[in-house]
């Protein structure tokens, strides 16, 4: 057991009221972290201008908004260590300032190769933006007010994943596509120096040497995994390109995990996934944003091609589920479901009402007779959902590993929000061209090039049942997934429980009486005794 360093904040202070600027520290980081999620969905709406002002072919504009994320998702697991070992504030700010060189060199870009490179560089602060900010609230929170603040917290994803396209179509309208990227320069100073003078430096320096090898074998299998991901709606899920990119993800994320069991001090430790609470807090958020991307991404199609709506209308008409968890969060309520009903039960109950809000989603709003009013009701209970079950999923990943590890673990909760959403879009997607290809006579790769090949009204109506028919049955499916997933989830964390012998179950608010103060005094105590032992030994 390594020591706490001296910026380190001790037990029994963080159990006592936390920091006392945490609510201020938690505004700065949602603003930085609402930035980057921003930047993960802003770019879509842009494709045309980039594509007629840059040149840029199709490969291009799939770089320019895959290198973002690849980048982001391989590096995010080597970010959390880096943050654990150096100082969570100092990557903390070393994010912000890579991420706003980025924003600045993608602004001023005047080719598709520039602006390509500008978006990987951007994906690296991300990826240490993604795993701090979450790390720094486990930090400056005690556990009377971790739920909340983690609710918060997990508020912004739903907020960003929303408002990207929003906030890109205000911007295109009024100004030219590099304001975009600009617009984040502002923001990124205004974090930096928030974070200088703000958040509290915390690390835990374990071993004589950095994981390099084990950092070298995450990034390049997770960035394959995730690019196979990315490449399988467009060359087909059985080419070479998505094949061999999968055989090197599997083959160096399997090297990662027998280097991990063999060194002092990894970089994952992989005795976490022999612990139940773990494994069913990863479940059940992997499944959770494996409906969510997924069905976000067929349902803005839906609006698009069978409702007729433009991208910023769609956009406007998916804002009710956004809406729904930041009230529900930002009121407390959300929250409270967890302190109730304690893990296992919340994410049950959280994931089945996402569940029944993407079933309603198909049932009332599916079919070119549908309408937006009957996508409301789904779209208001997906966000019931996701403000009841993403809290407490987050909660039960970070509370599962040790607090010296707390960025690791959010690089752990960042991973599997990528690959859920990356497993969603491909899954789902792929639910949806198979129904659709199966219904129709024309030969065509996507719904605009099935109609073109229409050769009457009559056809070209035939083709819109049938896309609609295949958007209804992929719906379907990912509310079965996530549903079953929450069985999965709550029956693991549920075990966990009994194991453990007792309901995981966060306190309630409230001030400390003198016996809990003195016992956790005595605790702090008792682990320093441990370290200068283990010190000295």
């Amino acid at each position: 057991m390594t020591a706490p360093t001296a910026d380190q904040p001790s037990g029994a202070g963080a159990l006592t009221g936390g920091h006392p600027q945490r609510w201020l520290i938690l505004g700065v980081i949602c603003l930085a972290q609402l930035t980057v999620l921003l930047d993960n969905t802003v770019l879509s709406v842009a494709i045309p201008s980039l594509t007629t002002e840059l040149d840029a072919s199709t490969a291009d504009i799939q770089w320019m908004i895959n290198a973002y994320s690849l980048v982001q998702s391989g590096l995010l697991l080597t970010a959390g260590n880096m943050a654990d070992r150096y100082g969570r504030k100092k990557l903390l700010a070393l994010g912000l300032a890579l991420f706003g060189i980025g924003s600045l060199w993608a602004g001023l870009a005047d080719s598709s190769g520039q602006l390509i490179a500008a978006r990987a560089g951007m994906g690296i602060g991300g990826a240490l933006l993604m795993t701090t900010t979450l790390a720094v609230v486990m930090q400056i929170f005690d556990e009377s007010e971790r739920v909340k603040a983690i609710a918060l917290w997990a508020t912004v994803g739903s907020l960003g994943f929303v408002c990207g396209p929003l906030v890109g179509g205000f911007i295109l309208e009024h100004y030219w596509w590099g304001a975009i990227f600009l617009i984040n320069i502002p923001v990124a100073l205004i974090g930096l120096v928030a974070v200088i003078k703000l958040v509290p430096e915390s690390k835990n320096p374990q071993g004589d040497k950095p994981d390099l090898m084990g950092a070298l074998l995450s990034t390049i299998g997770m960035s394959s995994v995730v690019f196979a991901i990315i490449s399988g709606p467009e060359h087909g899920w059985f080419s070479a390109q998505v094949g061999v990119s999968a055989l090197v993800g599997a083959v160096f994320l399997g090297a990662f995990a027998l280097y991990e069991l063999r060194i002092p001090y990894p970089m994952l430790d992989m005795h976490f996934f022999q612990n139940p609470k773990f494994i069913g807090a990863v479940s059940g958020s992997l499944l959770v944003v494996f409906g969510m991307g997924g069905s976000l991404f067929l349902l803005t199609q839906h609006l698009q091609f069978v409702l007729g709506y433009e991208p910023l209308e769609a956009g406007l008409r998916m804002a009710p589920l956004a809406l729904t968890v930041v009230a529900l969060n930002v009121t407390g309520i959300g929250p409270k479901f967890l302190m109730k009903l304690g893990v296992p039960k919340t994410v049950l109950l959280g994931m089945t009402v996402v569940a029944l809000g993407l079933a309603s989603i198909a049932i009332l709003g599916g079919g070119t007779d549908g309408s937006y009013w009957g996508m409301l009701l789904g779209l208001f209970l997906f966000g019931l959902g996701l403000a009841v079950a993403q809290p407490a999923m987050a909660n039960a990943i970070m509370s599962a590993i040790p607090a010296e590890k707390a960025g690791v673990g959010a690089g752990i909760n960042g991973t599997l929000a990528e690959f859920g959403n990356g497993l969603g879009v491909a899954v789902l997607g792929a639910v949806l061209n198979a129904r659709f290809a199966a219904l129709v006579t024309v030969t065509a790769s996507s719904l605009p090039a099935a109609v073109a090949a229409a050769k009457s009204a009559g056809e070209r109506a035939e083709i819109q049942d049938a896309f609609a028919t295949g958007l209804q049955t992929s719906q379907l499916v990912g509310a079965i997934a996530v549903f079953l997933g929450g069985l999965l989830a709550a029956a693991l964390l549920r075990r966990a429980e009994l194991a453990g012998g007792g309901p995981a179950v966060p306190p309630q608010a409230g001030p400390l009486d003198k016996a809990d103060v003195n016992k956790a005094a005595d605790r702090a105590d008792a682990a320093k005794a441990d370290d200068g032992a283990a010190q000295a030994g």
